[in-house]
Formats: C-alpha cells, structure tokens, sequence
C-alpha cells in the first residue's frame, strides 16, 4: 500500500447553509419540525426563505463541515460534491478552497440549482433545518477521481447524501476504491430519518465490514439498532464495527473499539448560540485525533473541543483558532 498523500476525502452535500434567528411561534406558525431536519422542495424553500428574518448564508453540508474543522486544525483534505453552474455554487466552490480543502468536481449545468439549507435558530440554540437537495442530487460516479479516492487515509460519507441514487451509486464505487486500497472508511449516520429509509443499507455494510468507523449519536443509534437502552445499542454493534462513536449531547459522547471503551464529557461553555454543526466538527475533532494515532481517549477529546467551538456561535464553520485550542492535548501545531 503507498503512503498516503491526503489525511481525509469526504464526500458529502454541497450546501449554501442560509441561517436566521427566530422565536418559537414561527417554529410553530411554519409547521416545522422543531430540532429536526426535514427535505423540501422547491416550493417550501421559497415559502421558507420569505419568512425568514436577516439572514447569513455560509458554505455547508455535513461532511464539507467536518472538512472545514479538519483542515482548521491541519489535516490535509479533499471534497467531492456537486453543485450548479450558478451562484450559490460559486460561493460554495470558492469557501471551501479558501478553507485549504482540495475540490475538483465539474459544476453541473441547469437545473436543479446549487443544494441550500434554510436553518431557523431558537433562542435557546436549537437549529430547525429545511434542505432543499438542488444539485447535490445529481452526484454521478463519473465524478469521482479513484487514485484520488486511494490516496486518503480516510474516506467520509455523509449519510444524508445516501437518499438520491446518483450519490449513492457514487459512495458505494468509492467505498470500493477506499478498501481495495486498504483506506479506512468513515461514515456518519446523520439523522434518523435517512436510517428510516436506508437503515438495511447501513446494516448490510456493517455486517459486510465495510465501515470502519461509524458515527451516530444516541437517537440514531436506537433507530439502527432498536434498542432505546443506549448501552445495548452499543453493546449490538461493538463487535461488528472496529471504531464506534456515539455522541449525546449535553452528556458527552462515548468511542468504543473493540474491548476499550473511552467517554468524555461536553466542554463547558458560556452559552449555546446555535448547535448546527456540533456533530460534524465533534467528527472533525475525532478524525484529527485518528488520523494522528491518538489513543481513544484523545480523539473524544479533540471531538469535544471543536463541538463546543461550533456552537458558541453562529454557523457550522470554526471561527476561532482550533489549533490553539487543541493545543494542549496535540501539542505545537504541524501538519502530518
């Protein structure tokens, strides 16, 4: 097996994140799923946009998230997504090369347009998310680069991108390239719901050994595995997946390999603004930490550390310095 040249490739929704600050009668006036994330068309994400006060838009999507925290803290990465020929996907191409994130996927011309997430954010922190896919759909496994692909330590799906088929074809090919080049593959759950739709893909490609590292947090552990008892889910999917890591909120998050068994608890901080992108940085952090060959302990850690950054403000991209911040577990920042 050559060395590899990329710390983490990631294949994931290219989305333009549009975010504004509500209360909780719009929630309820809108009818949206509070918390959650909810699909919608063309049409909702118009009447959604309308209602919606200032609004920031930021380059996002899960994995490109966790993208944007790993090269915060010095990974070498590299993102496959699809987005328009227009200007959302200008904005998109453009923050995620200025972040030091290789990306090389041809715009797709016409309709749909580029992928955005309209995100309402609750007092309280809490981000309702309505996606509206546009061309991140449209994916093709043409457009995947497979030396590429082998060249990475690590390949990162994105279980939200697991519902269209085109991804889909595309992340099983990628798969294939990744292990027959004797790479890791990570994957992240995303939420529920997708589990809902696809839980017997993700089960065949556990049982199959084709994950190595699975992220989930405590809802979508007890939609894969149907147990609500959080230590039986763990318990039903040790043995099956080398890496296990489940994340709980406000109650830290638990990594599992094997026979050891790490926790860490959430980073305290002043105040929660907006917990979009909590999960995708906790997974930046824990990457970091892996791909660095920290035990896992640190990599909890590291996971930690980035979660409670992303949401001590607005956005699911890192604002302030992570190699600072993780310093004190990492050591004098550099790049490996």
């Amino acid at each position: 097996m050559s060395d590899a040249t990329l710390d983490v490739i990631a294949i994931g929704n290219a989305i333009v994140d549009v975010m504004a600050p509500c209360d909780d009668a719009l929630i309820e006036r809108l009818g949206l799923t509070r918390g959650g994330m909810t699909l919608v068309d063309t049409a909702r994400a118009h009447e959604l946009y309308d209602a919606m006060g200032p609004a920031r838009e930021i380059s996002g999507g899960s994995a490109a998230n966790t993208l944007a925290g790993l090269a915060a803290l010095g990974a070498s990465c590299a993102f496959i997504g699809q987005v328009a020929d227009d200007q959302l996907g200008e904005v998109f191409a453009h923050d995620v090369r200025a972040g030091g994130i290789a990306f090389a996927t041809p715009n797709r011309a016409g309709d749909p347009p580029t992928g955005r997430c309209l995100i309402f954010v609750t007092p309280d922190g809490q981000r309702t998310m309505n996606t509206f896919l546009g061309a991140s759909q449209f994916l093709p496994p043409a457009a995947l680069d497979e030396n590429v692909i082998a060249s990475a330590k690590v390949l990162y799906l994105e279980g939200y991108l697991w519902d269209p088929e085109e991804p889909r074809a595309a992340m099983r090919r990628a798969i294939g390239a990744a292990r027959q080049a004797g790479r890791k593959v990570a994957f992240t759950l995303s939420d529920a719901f997708v589990i809902e739709r696809h839980g017997a893909d993700f089960r065949a490609m556990i049982e199959a050994g084709e994950i190595d590292i699975l992220f989930a947090n405590h809802v979508e552990l007890a939609a894969l595995t149907g147990h609500d008892d959080f230590h039986d889910g763990i318990a039903k999917l040790r043995a099956k997946v080398p890496v296990l890591v489940v994340t709980r909120g406000a109650d830290g998050a638990v990594a599992v390999a094997g026979d050891d068994w790490a926790e860490v608890n959430a980073e305290p901080i002043e105040r929660v603004v907006d917990t979009t992108g909590a999960g995708d940085l906790f997974a930046a952090g824990f990457l970091l930490g892996h791909v660095r060959g920290r035990g896992l302990d640190d990599c909890l850690r590291l996971g930690a550390i980035c979660a409670a950054e992303i949401i001590s403000h607005y956005g699911a991209r890192p604002e302030a310095d992570l190699k600072a911040l993780t310093a004190p577990i990492l050591g004098s920042p550099q790049r490996g």
